[in-house]
């Protein structure tokens, strides 16, 4: 009898660090290792995440992502960072981590948080939080965070992967190309015209 195992989360490194070698035209899963005796402090350090960021928008949300694209040294180490800036009543729509479970914790403010589990029973998990107050978001799960309050709220989010990737909702309508409107009026039981107008709204926000 043969067994096989599958990997649910990044590799392990196999040495101290692989700081990612943005150049390299080699494709691998991640990125190739840049000459170790080749770097420096600054392949492992990032600046601003004190700043907030602009929640001048309709969502009234800003994320501010640390992954390996933004800390190069963070390649093959499994982690990434992120903060998360609320208006009054802003939200962080329902998205999910392909590749990473998620940690959240509430610096400032009042948020209503949740997840939705997976087929069949498709539970709503939510709670209140408090500035001091954390929560988990399973890998994979559509989740949310909203500011409840009247004032602004912080949080920060610590990722499980270099590069958890997000998917919204809202992609479904503003993918590129565009998902044949009446493939989703017949998913979501809907007039084509309302798909027209969700790919006309979310395609905007795209090219934006």
């Amino acid at each position: 009898m043969a067994s096989s195992g599958v990997l649910a989360s990044d590799p392990s490194p196999l040495q101290d660090f692989c700081v990612a070698d943005t150049t390299s035209p080699v494709l691998v899963n991640g990125f190739v290792c840049k000459n170790p005796m080749h770097v420096n402090a600054e392949d492992f350090f990032f600046s601003g995440f004190n700043k907030p960021g602009n929640t001048n928008n309709r969502l009234g949300s800003n994320v501010t992502t640390v992954n390996v694209n933004q800390i190069a040294g963070l390649n093959t180490l499994g982690i990434s960072l992120a903060r998360i800036d609320y208006a009054p009543f802003g939200v962080n729509p329902p998205h999910t981590h392909p590749r990473a479970t998620e940690i959240l914790t509430v610096i400032e403010g009042t948020l209503h948080v949740g997840f939705i589990t997976s087929n069949p029973q498709n539970r709503l998990i939510f709670k209140v939080l408090n500035a001091g107050d954390v929560f988990v978001f399973p890998q994979g799960l559509i989740h949310f965070q909203f500011n409840r309050g009247h004032k602004k709220a912080v949080a920060m989010a610590r990722l499980g992967s270099q590069n958890p990737g997000r998917i919204e909702a809202k992609d479904l309508f503003g993918s590129n190309p565009k998902i044949d409107a009446s493939v989703l009026a017949k998913a979501f039981q809907v007039d084509k015209k309302v798909i027209d107008y969700l790919q006309r709204q979310f395609g905007m926000d795209n090219n934006n």
